[in-house]
């Protein structure tokens, strides 16, 4: 800041108090209080401030700060919205609708909240943030907001289209999962007894699906009734993908809850142009062994093999072993072998005891069959019940069976060699872990989109849609501040070092340093994502009001600690 005298020509000068930014490679400034109504020893003390000197008890005594207002997360986070230009792609023109949805894909990251807490802190007399003034939302109320949602709701097919014509082309991986979250309440159309994944008992749940490109930007959503099964939320997504993106070629990738045998012959096979990557399941790994499509000497030399069946025409097989996941699969069949033998070594005492004797098959096989599903264990044990006894005991030949094939899994795909060979389809399959962490993200960690809420079905869908949005926005600046994150900015030198593309994945030596430290290699403190924002907040702007007769109030931003304005710069903003 500085004050600068500006010449009348009939008339004292004006004294104005300015400051200078830049803008790309120009240097522009901009005027922030008229001081031509202030006595000239308050303006020669403030230039005296200004210029490094110690002001006087009555310049201090004639300003107020009337209010403070944290201002830099705003900045961030809005700036990155409209540097990706996501306000064009939600709508080409300008209307209070569109700036109530940004303003809720935004909030989303600085404080989710209901929407009634977000419009609360839009207001101007019970905002939180300079977000509502940013956007001349300073009278938003929540109804504001619920009919913005149903606003953005009917242009979700046209914005995905955008979002996909941005991050997918023909030929891409698009990466699919589906997860479920809980209702508040019984009342939408959505809520149905089902599988949750939340293990919210008395709640009812919802299912949303996420199609993501390679990298994990997401590309599109979708929500399904709370009783749907994973298999069946893959069909209805075909023809966005193939129609409605309008590709002509893709690689559907999905675990293989998702990509079932029934599905990919329904659903995926009769779609020119659809490939598709999954796995098998574990059931089906002993009857290739068997039969001697391959042999377990197979991974004497290597971790990573390729081979074809006939019970899966057209596919390519590629078998994988990873050390570590047989450790652990061998660490947690021996801990639920010991549990189920000791639930059922409770059972065996029942059946001679004198007193509430528990005799005969079919109150045995009740209790028997309660731990048996527990545990998931009923393979792997023989039992035997008569009128008073019971016995049982492992099957050991299964047991070895299953051991031999410990960290044995199998790649299907239908992309030919050609364009996929071994060592890229398990890299693509592992790429699933981007999904996982979108909806880690988008349920817990910083979106927190869950519980729900509403009751009307496509408010529920628009609230999703929402925080799919705001997740774009969380992915772009991950990717931009990573260098001041715990998370990995140098991915490429971890994917080096890495021994086979079947081990698990290391992060960087410089991931490990920052992790160790705590600290850049710069010396500078390393942030998470939430607690970079909460330091930008500190960043405010202050209402300073002039105690001078006819002065005009004016805002001030407080300057940016040498890491905060590091951070601003990363993601090419400006306060």
């Amino acid at each position: 800041m500085y004050i600068e005298r500006v010449p009348n020509r009939n008339s004292p000068p004006a004294i104005l108090l300015r400051e200078s930014f830049r803008e790309g490679n120009t240097v522009r400034k901009r005027t922030l209080a008229n001081l031509s109504p202030w006595p000239p020893e308050l303006v020669e003390g403030l230039q005296t401030l200004l210029r490094g000197g110690t002001a006087v008890k009555q310049l201090y005594d004639a300003f107020d700060i009337v209010r403070s207002r944290p201002h830099g997360h705003v900045a961030a986070v809005l700036g990155t919205l409209r540097h990706l230009a996501l306000e064009r792609i939600i709508d080409p023109h300008p209307s209070p609708q569109r700036d109530l949805v940004v303003a809720m894909i935004v909030a989303r990251l600085l404080d989710p909240r209901s929407k009634l807490a977000t419009a609360r802190g839009l207001n101007a007399e019970t905002l939180a943030h300079t977000l509502g003034e940013a956007l001349g939302l300073q009278a938003a109320t929540a109804d504001d907001l619920y009919d913005a949602m149903d606003w953005l709701f009917a242009r979700q097919e046209r914005l995905e289209k955008q979002l996909a014509a941005r991050h997918l082309a023909d030929g891409s991986l698009v990466l699919c999962d589906v997860t479920s979250t809980y209702f508040e309440g019984r009342t939408c159309p959505l809520a149905h007894l089902g599988s949750s994944r939340d293990d919210k008992r008395g709640t009812l749940p919802m299912v949303f699906g996420l199609f993501c490109n390679r990298a994990g930007c997401p590309v599109a959503v979708a929500v399904f009734d709370g009783n749907t099964a994973d298999p069946m939320t893959v069909a209805p997504q075909m023809a966005k993908l193939r129609q409605r993106f309008g590709l002509s070629r893709i690689v559907l990738v999905g675990d293989r809850g998702l990509l079932t045998e029934a599905r990919m012959r329904d659903a995926l096979q009769p779609v020119a142009g659809l490939d598709w990557i999954t796995a098998l399941r574990s059931s089906a790994l002993q009857p290739l062994v068997s039969t001697g499509a391959w042999q377990l000497s197979l991974f004497d030399q290597r971790d990573v093999a390729q081979m074809t069946s006939p019970d899966s025409p057209g596919e390519r097989l590629v078998v994988c072993k990873h050390p570590l996941l047989a450790a652990e699969r061998a660490r947690k069949r021996a801990d639920l072998l010991h549990a189920t033998e000791r639930a059922l070594e409770k059972i065996v005492t029942a059946t001679p005891r004198p007193k509430r004797r528990l005799k005969g098959p079919d109150k045995m096989g009740w209790r028997v069959g309660r731990v048996l599903q527990r545990f998931k264990m009923a393979k792997h044990f023989q039992v035997t019940m008569t009128e008073a006894e019971f016995t049982s005991g492992r099957d050991e030949e299964r047991l070895a069976q299953e051991a031999a094939l410990d960290g044995v899994y199998i790649l299907r795909t239908s992309v030919p060699d050609t364009t996929l060979d071994a060592a890229d389809t398990v890299r693509a399959s592992k790429a699933l872990s981007e999904v996982e962490r979108a909806f880690r993200s988008d349920k817990t960690v910083d979106l927190r989109v869950r519980p729900i809420y509403h009751y009307l079905a496509d408010r529920v869908r628009a609230h999703v849609l929402l925080g799919m949005l705001a997740y774009d926005v969380e992915w772009h600046m991950r990717q931009a501040l990573a260098p001041m994150l715990f998370d990995d900015d140098d991915k490429a030198a971890a994917e080096v070092q890495r021994a086979s593309v079947v081990a698990p994945a290391q992060p960087s030596a410089k991931a490990r340093r920052k992790a160790s430290r705590q600290r850049t290699d710069a010396g500078e403190p390393v942030h998470s994502f939430q607690t970079l924002l909460a330091d930008l907040a500190t960043i405010v702007k202050n209402r300073i009001e002039p105690k001078i007769a006819g002065a005009q109030p004016f805002d001030q931003v407080t300057r940016p600690t040498p890491l905060q304005q590091k951070g601003l710069n990363l993601l090419r903003v400006r306060l």
